[in-house]
């Protein structure tokens, strides 16, 4: 696929490079002080707490093949391990029914989730027998499996699909070693027309920040999501950790990106025909389910190998060994291996974040579910924000503050640094495993 269309961006800047710049140093200490999780033992997550409402995440980490840039917890398909896997995560939902839990929702990600749609269809099915509260499922998958007979059986059971597309260039796919395994761009987009009929909610993940992806080329991909027409939308920067940079640097990221002009192409190329969820969701009506999960649930609980959980005030992490997680699960507990505790100062900073990614920051919020003032609370936070343009308030309602365009586009950098520190956090924990742990 090539090019018809030449984009040329408003001469306006969201931020200039120095404060960015100046961004990704500020997340850099931060989550380097905060993203680092010390190991227990424990039996169990803590119990639940009154009134508290939770989401359930399950991972999924298998995939018939491993991509270069990803650093998600994830390993080669091996059918009969895969098997006893989806068998230990329905008994560890068991174990978290027992200790009193109850979900609103459930996020499936991965790793392919759809790797074995028998036994995730049997996962989802027990999730809603254990978890009545459960009103949306999410979950995540490739353009290839769309096109296999079994999965139209997810319909009914899948309220919202994200799919993961990255590119519609062709060139773009055979760079990130994605053509190969998924085929051209045309034919994606041919499967995403029969992914939307199956689904509520059919979300395409893109990314930017490819070697060779110009503003011209990424306008094309945002074109032709507009006339796909899908429920909801992502893009996703392209995040490259520590980790990753020695498999990818030079070869699929780009060099001296200008991110603010490609978010710029983004906006201006969805434009009115979508509304903006969060600094990288964009969906056609203001009740699409997000993304992003923890936007909407402060507190969620992670079942499976390598799922993280966020507890009152707590980050617990089950371990990364499939082993383990095995031996864990069959001594009758549940995944948990590490916690990192945070005070309240670093939890409110974390809701400010949060805030300012889904546009959604309210004093009334920090008010009266974190009995704070967030203006006095965090005021170095929130001067730095109004410096930098990224926050006004509104003039009819004191107790809302109006994210700006370079608010999201600074929610967009934040983001990004804190699922790149997570994702060195995964390459760490990731690190000792050995052959049998895999």
């Amino acid at each position: 696929m090539t090019s018809t269309t030449h984009f040329v961006p408003q001469p306006r800047k969201l931020l200039p490079n120095w404060m960015i710049g100046l961004s990704d140093r500020v997340m850099d200490y931060y989550t380097g002080r905060y993203l680092h999780c010390d190991p227990v033992i424990l039996k169990n997550p803590p119990p639940p707490q009154e009134g508290h409402q939770y989401m359930l995440y399950a991972h999924v980490p298998f995939c018939h093949t491993l991509c270069t840039y990803c650093t998600f917890h994830r390993f080669l398909f091996k059918e009969w391990k895969a098997r006893e896997y989806f068998k230990n995560l329905r008994r560890e939902m068991d174990y978290v029914k027992a200790l009193g839990y109850d979900f609103t929702a459930m996020y499936v990600g991965g790793g392919t989730t759809t790797i074995l749609e028998d036994e995730l269809i049997k996962t989802l099915e027990h999730a809603k027998k254990l978890f009545p509260s459960i009103k949306e499922i999410s979950c995540e998958t490739d353009p290839q499996v769309i096109t296999t007979p079994q999965f139209r059986n997810l319909q009914g059971l899948v309220d919202r699909m994200s799919i993961g597309v990255q590119s519609f260039n062709d060139d773009i796919l055979k760079l990130s070693d994605r053509y190969e395994k998924f085929g051209s761009g045309e034919q994606i987009f041919e499967r995403l027309q029969y992914a939307q009929e199956l689904f509520p909610v059919c979300n395409v993940d893109m990314m930017f920040g490819f070697r060779g992806q110009s503003l011209d080329v990424l306008h094309d991909d945002m074109e032709k999501i507009v006339k796909l027409n899908p429920r909801q939308t992502t893009t996703y920067p392209l995040m490259v950790t520590s980790q990753t940079r020695q498999s990818v640097k030079g070869t699929i990221a780009a060099t001296g990106i200008e991110l603010a002009d490609q978010y710029r192409c983004i906006l201006d190329t969805f434009g009115n025909r979508y509304r903006q969820l969060t600094s990288w969701t964009f969906g056609q009506t203001n009740n699409e389910g997000f993304d992003e999960y923890v936007v909407d649930h402060d507190e969620y609980l992670g079942v499976g190998s390598g799922a993280f959980s966020f507890l009152n005030n707590s980050l617990y992490v089950n371990t990364f060994s499939l082993r383990r997680y095995g031996e864990r699960i069959a001594a009758g507990n549940t995944g948990v291996e590490r916690r990192r505790e945070f005070d309240k100062h670093a939890i409110m900073q974390y809701r400010l974040m949060l805030g300012l990614f889904a546009h959604r920051l309210s004093r009334k919020y920090f008010r009266e579910v974190h009995g704070i003032n967030v203006d006095r609370y965090l005021m170095k936070e929130m001067l730095g924000l109004r410096i930098s343009g990224a926050i006004k308030d509104d003039p009819n309602d004191p107790d809302r503050i109006i994210v700006t365009d370079a608010g999201k586009f600074l929610g967009l950098v934040m983001m990004k640094a804190f699922y790149a520190a997570m994702d060195q956090v995964r390459a760490e924990l990731r690190a000792p495993l050995r052959e049998e742990d895999m």
